[in-house]
């Protein structure tokens, strides 16, 4: 018993684990006694938040607490202190240790390879382990110290408060990225979650699970055949496994982030929507308002807006554009396809914007909806090969063989012999395809619904989770950033 609650790198403690969901049952009834005790609360929930990091990251959570230690000093000696230019050292202390962390283990390897291709030295790569989660609770912590520098948020009267706000358990490996002007008010509330709140998370964990557990970890399976073999499919079956990847990082990333949601709201607190249907977009311009929404709001008003926005000229607004997706990119991975593929959507981004005067003429007919939807949905799956694949190369082979070896035939034989992927790949589609309404829809009728039907909605989850689960719980794909 003492073996399960210590880390295993092996095995990361994940939303979709039964582990965590064991710990949660414990956790719950214990924060729901103590929800309107403050300072127990603050304490229990931090606690719990460093030793779920514990179980997904190891010793690595001596790290956030140390950085949320110092981050919390600086943003009190910020508002303590009437010159400016302590502010700002304070304001640079607090980005150079938070982005300097992030740097050492995440770009260190990538910087050093490159410098050595250009010396031609002899690489020996360092021996770093990327802590999970730390892409998104570094920028909490940057956004946290801007606004406190800027004005907008009050530093918290204690450490334990922003130790709450920075390793809160259902946002701190993969998001959604919590605002602190939005969250921090929350935690003094002392609210407890309503009925009809606890329902509503149990739907989006429902939900999130459906799309995690089931859907993107079975069709996986076909799409790692394809992503580790570039060349070895038809072009037909390749092209398969590149719409399959498109869908399957959709529902692996939103499912994460609907458990997120739906697990603070069943604690009575509210973290923003990071995901809606993305794939209803018709230009890329609307594909990044609905794609990881936390993340594009945050380079929004942390990259783009200081570098200028849309208020120095065109030229400029596109150029700010691109260096935004550029660095979005950048934040993804330390590979050179990453950048590339932040540097294309920017490209795209710039497209759109320098186009727009003259689509706004064009109709909005059926026909012209179809072919926007259509050129975007090649763009956004095109540049996913890339995201995925493990090398330029292999990305190159991927799309060659789509386009040079494609033979329509092979439709009923996939069909046949793979009708249960294509069967999750069609319910994802048609997802999409029905009005957003339908869904909130479903949810309060959810809420609403006798306890018979909600326990049986339940079961039905389970049982498909049991039934098409892969052999090992398979990770987020977005811990790795």
């Amino acid at each position: 018993m003492i073996e399960l609650l210590k880390y295993d790198p092996q095995a990361p403690m994940l939303f979709s684990s039964g582990m965590f969901w064991a710990l949660f049952l414990i956790f719950l009834p214990i924060f729901a006694l103590i929800r309107q005790r403050l300072w127990q609360m603050l304490g229990f929930v931090v606690a719990f938040s460093f030793y779920f990091y514990y179980k997904s990251s190891g010793m690595f959570f001596l790290m956030l607490a140390g950085t949320s230690l110092v981050d919390w000093l600086l943003s009190r000696a910020i508002v303590t202190t009437d010159q400016r230019w302590k502010k700002r050292l304070c304001v640079g202390l607090s980005l150079t240790l938070s982005l300097g962390i992030l740097g050492y283990f995440k770009y260190a390897n990538f910087f050093l390879w490159n410098w050595n291709q250009m010396v031609e030295g002899n690489f020996q790569p360092l021996d770093l382990v990327l802590p999970v989660g730390i892409s998104f609770y570094t920028f909490q912590s940057v956004s946290y110290i801007i606004d406190v520098y800027k004005g907008r948020v009050q530093p918290t009267p204690t450490w334990l408060e922003y130790a709450f706000f920075l390793s809160f358990f259902p946002a701190l490996v993969a998001g959604p990225i919590v605002r602190a002007d939005y969250f921090i008010p929350q935690i003094r509330q002392s609210k407890h979650a309503t009925l009809g709140e606890m329902f509503a998370g149990l739907w989006l964990i429902i939900i999130g699970i459906l799309k995690k557990a089931v859907i993107a970890d079975y069709i996986a399976q076909y799409n790692d055949l394809i992503y580790s073999s570039p060349g070895a499919y038809s072009g037909f079956e390749t092209l398969m496994g590149v719409l399959g990847y498109t869908m399957q990082i959709y529902c692996d990333f939103s499912g994460y982030s609907d458990m997120a949601i739906g697990i603070a709201m069943v604690m009575g607190f509210k973290l923003a929507k990071n995901f809606n249907f993305p794939y209803k977009s018709r230009n890329l311009t609307d594909f990044w308002r609905r794609w990881h929404i936390s993340l594009s709001t945050w380079l929004r008003d942390y990259i783009y807006i200081p570098l200028g926005g849309n208020r120095k000229g065109v030229a400029r607004t596109y150029v700010n554009n691109f260096l935004t997706m550029l660095i979005g990119g950048l934040w993804h991975g330390a590979a050179w396809k990453f950048v590339f593929w932040g540097a294309m959507h920017g490209v795209g981004l710039a497209i759109h914007k320098a186009c727009k005067p003259w689509l706004d003429r064009i109709p909005d007919t059926w026909s012209v909806r179809a072919v926007s939807w259509g050129l975007t949905m090649l763009t956004v799956s095109l540049l996913w090969v890339y995201f995925r694949a493990a090398t330029f190369h292999d990305s190159w082979v991927i799309i060659r063989t789509i386009f040079t070896d494609f033979h329509l035939s092979m439709f009923w034989p996939f069909v046949e012999a793979r009708w249960e992927w294509v069967a999750m790949m069609c319910a994802i589609m048609l997802a999409h395809a029905v009005p957003t309404r339908w869904w909130d829809r479903a949810g309060r009728w959810f809420v609403m619904a006798p306890w018979g039907v909600k326990l049986l909605i339940f079961v039905i989850v389970v049982q498909l989770v049991v039934q098409f689960q892969s052999e090992d719980v398979a990770p987020f794909i977005y811990f790795q950033f």
